[in-house]
């Protein structure tokens, strides 16, 4: 598998003639997300994401949203969930938000941050199972 042609953009990133729009007033809420990242998302950024073979960025906006994790080479989207997400209103805002995601042409994985903390090796397979073959036997 072909990784995608990417490059970045001033609004946002181009892939193989996709262009990723996001909202530029996402940037500071984004930023201020980065730094105050959740128990979850440091373990899985400093355990597993910030050496994966293929960079990924952290809190990227993508569209109007902000993605916790993103590997523009494989087009993947990883999100970690609190206990936020498992109200009705918020899992109906998360299933509209993949949607939108996935209409552009990107996978998204979810994982619950009891997941990322109690079950991290799991988790850590399930992303680099996401990676093509000649990455994951390196």
């Amino acid at each position: 598998m072909k990784c995608p042609l990417v490059k970045g953009g001033r609004r946002g990133i181009i892939m193989e003639n996709l262009y990723l729009f996001y909202n530029k007033e996402l940037r500071g809420k984004a930023r201020k997300l980065r730094k105050e990242m959740t128990p979850a998302e440091r373990k899985l950024w400093y355990d597993c994401l910030s050496n994966f073979p293929l960079p990924v960025l952290r809190q990227k906006p993508i569209l109007n949203y902000i993605a916790d994790f993103y590997c523009s080479k494989l087009r993947l989207i990883i999100e970690v969930d609190g206990e936020t997400h498992g109200t009705k209103e918020a899992r109906s805002y998360d299933e509209r938000r993949t949607k939108a995601l996935e209409s552009k042409g990107l996978k998204v994985i979810r994982f619950t941050n009891y997941e990322v903390l109690k079950n991290f090796e799991g988790v850590r397979i399930k992303i680099w199972e996401e990676l093509p073959k000649e990455f994951r036997e390196k």
